[in-house]
């Protein structure tokens, strides 16, 4: 699917992109010139469209990579006296808290085991035993172990009690089927280098109209209030500072390859086909995956270290990265892992690539076995 030289990257972003993604950024533009402010405009509209938003949501676009957008609508969304709930297993859900407590936001932080999803059930009961949360900020996949957090439950049980609810969506939009009409929520973040396969620097946020406009005056920061950035556009068509216009321009070709792939379901279709080529060829290998198939996502997969003494993660990084692909270190606090994404201007086919590369490299290194040392409970 691609062309070039350049190293796969098995990452949860930046991804490997197309030719014609990487060819949209030979042009300059002007940033306050009538056609790229055209360009701004119809991606926001394809990207409110992605999740059936209509004219109830609106999109917010933002410079800056995804951690920018969630810390700009924690910001903006949440009101200061507001309180969030965090369901958190895994280092991205821990980040959202982090950042609820430099923005001096009070937070609850739900500990969750970092093999287990985020439930309807555990969300509950936590709005249950405190009546001054305002707002549940959830990670759709936690790609810290590549999990598959409940999103449509959690919708719900926010809608029945009046939560605001605020989406961290950035390994999955383009990827899962979202639908705000059965599954709604305040605000969605995103990013332009994830599942939409365009070039990282262009973080967004879909959010509900109402709830942004009332949000005026929330924002801690000139740079990230949500709601100067979007009354500013609608009058003038123009970012208030400097744009990533050739990321802009990159992201402009990759929604419009996204909508000739099909959309969402053929999209999130390669990429669980992705997904299941790499698991089956690296269980033939050895490896055992870190969750359970039922709470994976097909964004990336976590593996347990071979238990063998020969192995070493920067030795095997840079042998495979050798053969044109780059892996992603472990993420988690217990056990050592490493990960391989399953997303990008990829296939199968270079799914069954990746896993010979992996092959080749276990035998260069005199690894025996890739089993890991004990088994998960």
């Amino acid at each position: 699917m691609i062309r070039g030289n350049d190293p796969i990257l098995l990452t949860p972003g930046p991804l490997t992109t197309s030719l014609e993604t990487k060819q949209a950024m030979l042009r300059d533009w002007g940033s306050w010139d009538g056609a790229f402010n055209q360009i701004t405009a119809s991606i926001c509209r394809d990207l409110v469209d992605v999740v059936h938003g209509g004219d109830d949501y609106v999109c917010v676009p933002l410079q800056g990579s995804g951690t920018f957008a969630v810390e700009a609508a924690i910001g903006n969304l949440v009101p200061r006296q507001g309180r969030v709930l965090v369901p958190n297993n895994g280092a991205y859900c821990a980040r959202i808290v982090r950042i609820c407590k430099y923005l001096n936001r009070a937070v609850v932080d739900l500990a969750i085991p970092e093999d287990r999803p985020a439930t309807a059930a555990a969300v509950e009961a936590a709005l249950a035993a405190d009546a001054s949360i305002s707002h549940v900020a959830l990670v759709h996949c936690e790609t810290g172990a590549g999990l598959h957090n409940d999103l449509e439950g959690i919708a719900e049980v926010c809608r029945a009690r009046g939560k605001g609810l605020i989406v961290d969506a950035m390994s999955s939009f383009a990827a899962l089927p979202i639908d705000v009409r059965a599954t709604p929520f305040d605000a969605l973040i995103a990013a332009s280098g994830k599942c939409l396969e365009g070039a990282p620097g262009m973080g967004f946020v879909l959010a509900r109209r109402e709830t942004l406009l009332a949000s005026a005056g929330n924002s801690h920061s000139l740079a990230m209030d949500l709601h100067d950035q979007f009354t500013y556009m609608q009058r003038t068509t123009q970012w208030r500072f400097t744009p990533p216009t050739h990321v802009v321009a990159a992201l402009r070709s990759a929604i419009d390859q996204f909508v000739a792939e099909g959309g969402q379901p053929a999209r999130g279709a390669r990429y669980a086909a992705n997904c299941a080529t790499l698991v089956e060829g690296m269980r033939a290998l050895g490896f055992r995956p870190f969750l359970e198939p039922a709470v994976q996502a097909p964004i990336i997969v976590t593996f347990h270290a071979p238990s063998d003494p020969a192995y070493q993660f920067k030795a095997f990084y840079d042998r495979v990265r050798a053969r044109g692909y780059i892996l992603y270190p472990g993420k988690l606090t217990q056990v050592e892992t490493f990960r391989v994404g399953c997303i990008g201007a990829i296939d199968a086919n270079e799914m069954r690539n990746v896993v010979s590369a992996i092959g080749a490299t276990l035998r260069d290194m005199g690894i025996g076995s890739a089993a890991p040392a004990l088994r998960a409970a």
